[in-house]
């Protein structure tokens, strides 16, 4: 018998799972639906859809959503921000990434005959 999991892994426990409706996305970045519905229109987040043809949206995309709000907030245009938000992005995984090389050090040389 396996060995019984503190806690059960499930689809909230999933960043990228589409847990929340538009309206509930809204409530909780303190914004509206045009607003999210504009982050879609710039390619910063693309919701996915449900059976029924509604948005749904990941905590990974909520946390997106915020930094754009934050930036508009703080009178930078829209499209500036998501482009903004978008090199962030970038930024962070490619500093994971090189981070991830250094730990793991250089790679092996092959050997090549003549």
């Amino acid at each position: 018998m396996p060995p019984a999991s503190p806690r059960p892994v499930g689809n909230l426990d999933d960043d990228d799972y589409p847990a929340y409706t538009m309206g509930r996305a809204a409530d909780m970045l303190g914004t509206t639906p045009a607003f999210l519905r504009a982050l879609g229109e710039h390619r910063l987040i693309t919701p996915l859809r449900s059976e029924g043809g509604h948005r749904r949206y990941s905590r990974y995309q909520l946390r997106i959503a915020a930094r754009a709000r934050e930036l508009v907030d703080q009178g930078t245009p829209i499209e500036a921000a998501c482009r903004i938000v978008v090199l962030e992005d970038q930024l962070e995984e490619a500093q994971r990434i090189n981070e991830q090389m250094r730990t793991q050090g250089p790679e092996p040389q092959s050997k090549t005959s003549a």
